[in-house]
């Protein structure tokens, strides 16, 4: 009992500080608890281990009721990371098979969706520090790469790599980042140094 209330107040004192990190319009501490964003995360929490227990309808019962209170759509079901933040919120679908990663960020209006009505994976896997941009849509069992960020009004239908920023519907490269730049770089030496082939 000890230790589980020590993790659930570790878990709060995270998500206080994900939000002061994230909002720069934050001017205290208890205006948190003004983040519907803050409600909606902590109320998943409760819905998902309740549904991981098969108390399905307890589990639906609260997210829907969280839904109501926050404007905030989370199936109980969906897997998500820690220091995940929602800015703003109003608007956000988050399906039951979707898996989230750590350290994301999602705006308003974003849709998490599913494809198909089978009892499989159908929705997106957001891999760890991905910036999701306002009333984008990604759907189906379509990966966004680690690091990488989706422009505001994008629509994602297919898998998008680690490390680049892509926008448009349907959504498409426009940058590399420098890490992957960079890596790309040196495995281009590492052919010409192997193959002896002169670069262009």
């Amino acid at each position: 009992m000890k230790r589980n209330l020590y993790a659930f107040w570790a878990m709060l004192k995270e998500m206080v500080e994900v939000t002061k990190e994230k909002d720069p319009a934050l001017r205290s501490t208890a205006e948190v608890l003004l983040y519907p964003s803050f409600w909606a995360i902590l109320s998943h929490r409760l819905a998902h281990r309740l549904y991981r227990k098969k108390h399905f309808f307890l589990a639906r019962l609260i997210s829907q009721l969280s839904r109501l209170f926050t404007g905030i759509e989370i199936h109980p079901g969906a897997k998500i990371g820690r220091r995940f933040f929602i800015d703003h919120g109003m608007g956000v679908v988050i399906g039951e098979t979707a898996e989230i990663g750590n350290n994301v960020m999602l705006y308003h209006g974003v849709t998490l969706g599913g494809t198909g009505k089978h009892k499989i994976k159908r929705h997106p896997t957001v891999e760890d520090n991905v910036l999701i941009g306002a009333e984008t849509i990604v759907l189906g069992p379509v990966t966004i790469g680690k690091n990488s960020k989706i422009g505001a009004g994008s629509v994602v239908l297919r898998d998008i790599p680690s490390d680049v920023t892509a926008v448009g519907s349907p959504a498409r490269i426009v940058r590399w980042h420098r890490e992957q730049q960079e890596a790309e770089v040196q495995t281009r030496g590492k052919q010409i140094l192997f193959s002896g082939k002169k670069a262009m």
